[in-house]
C-alpha cells in the first residue's frame, strides 16, 4: 500500500515526489494533446490544453502527492475545515473592493524600466506580456452565455482550485508553522513568477500573499480558493459584458489607475483595513 509511505519524509523528498508526479502526468498529456490537435493554435485546442494542464500540472499532482505523504490528506491541505457565510462574504467582498487597487498596482508595475544593459531581458519580458494579453483576449471573446460559462470554468473555477492546491496547499504547507510569514511571501513570489507575466508581478505577488494570510487566519484552503475564483470571475464577466455592450475593455484595466488613481488608493486602504480587522478578530477568537 503506497498511502503513508512518504509520511516521514523530509520536505525536499515530498517536493521531489510532487514534481515527479507532475512530470509523469504532464508529459503524456502534452504528447496526447499534440497528437489529437496536431499542434493547432485554434482557440478550441488552446482551451483543451488549458483544461488538461490545470489537471495534470496543478490539481492531480497535488492531490496524489498529499495522499501519498499524509494519512489525513484533507487535513494536511486544510480542506477539512469549511467557512462560515460571514467569512465567505468577507472573502468575496474583499476581492471586489480590491479591483481598483489591483489596477493601480498593475499600472505602476508596468512603468518598470530595466537598465540599458538588460535591454534584451526587458524586450523578452514585453514580448511575454504581449503574447499573454493576446492569448487571454482570444480566450475571453465568446459569443454566447454557454461560452461565458465555459470560460468561467476554465479561467476562474479550475485555476482557483488547482493553483491554490499547489501554492497555498502543497508549497506553503512544506514550511514549519514558525516560519509562516516567510512561507506566505516565498509562496506568493513563486505564485507570481510562475505566471511569467512580469509587468503584473507585484500585484499578483501581493494577491498571493493575501491568499496565504487568509489561509493562516482561517485555517481553511476554501477561503483563498473562493477569493482566487472571485478575482478571476470578475475579469471574465467584465470582459464579456464590456465586449457585448460595446463599452470596450480598456476601462476594466484603467479603473483605479490614471485619472482615477484616487479610487485605487482608496481601494488599497480599504483592503488593508479589512485585513487588519479580520486578522485582529481571528487572533482574539478562541481556538476550537
Amino acid at each position: 500500500m503506497l498511502r503513508g509511505k512518504w509520511s516521514d519524509s523530509k520536505w525536499y523528498s515530498r517536493l521531489g515526489l510532487w514534481l515527479g508526479l507532475m512530470l509523469a502526468l504532464t508529459i503524456p498529456m502534452m504528447i496526447l494533446w499534440f497528437i489529437l490537435t496536431h499542434g493547432s493554435d485554434s482557440v478550441a485546442a488552446a482551451k483543451r490544453l488549458q483544461l488538461w494542464q490545470t489537471l495534470t500540472i496543478f490539481i492531480l499532482p497535488s492531490l496524489l502527492g498529499v495522499y501519498l505523504w499524509s494519512e489525513q490528506p484533507l487535513a494536511w491541505l486544510h480542506l477539512d475545515r469549511g467557512m462560515t457565510g460571514r467569512t465567505a462574504l468577507v472573502a468575496v467582498g474583499t476581492m471586489l473592493i480590491a479591483v481598483p487597487a489591483i489596477n493601480l498596482l498593475s499600472h505602476l508595475n508596468q512603468q518598470l524600466v530595466l537598465p540599458s544593459a538588460l535591454h534584451g531581458l526587458e524586450e523578452w519580458m514585453r514580448q511575454m506580456e504581449d503574447a499573454a494579453a493576446v492569448l487571454t483576449e482570444r480566450f475571453l471573446r465568446v459569443d454566447s452565455v454557454g461560452g461565458l460559462l465555459i470560460n468561467l470554468g476554465l479561467m476562474a473555477v479550475l485555476p482557483a482550485i488547482g493553483e491554490e492546491l499547489t501554492f497555498r496547499g502543497v508549497v506553503q504547507g512544506q514550511f514549519s508553522p514558525k516560519y509562516k510569514t516567510a512561507a506566505i511571501w516565498i509562496t506568493a513570489a513563486l505564485f507570481s513568477f510562475i505566471h511569467m507575466q512580469f509587468y503584473g508581478f507585484v500585484p499578483r505577488m501581493l494577491m498571493g500573499a493575501l491568499f496565504g494570510y487568509m489561509l493562516v487566519w482561517t485555517g481553511s484552503l476554501w477561503v483563498p480558493m473562493l477569493m482566487h475564483m472571485t478575482n478571476n470571475a470578475v475579469a471574465v464577466i467584465s470582459f464579456y459584458l464590456s465586449d457585448h455592450l460595446g463599452l470596450g475593455t480598456e476601462w476594466m484595466e484603467e479603473f483605479g489607475a490614471g485619472s482615477t488613481w484616487y479610487v485605487g488608493v482608496l481601494s488599497l486602504l480599504a483592503v488593508t483595513a479589512i485585513c487588519y480587522f479580520f486578522a485582529r478578530e481571528r487572533s482574539s477568537a478562541p481556538r476550537p
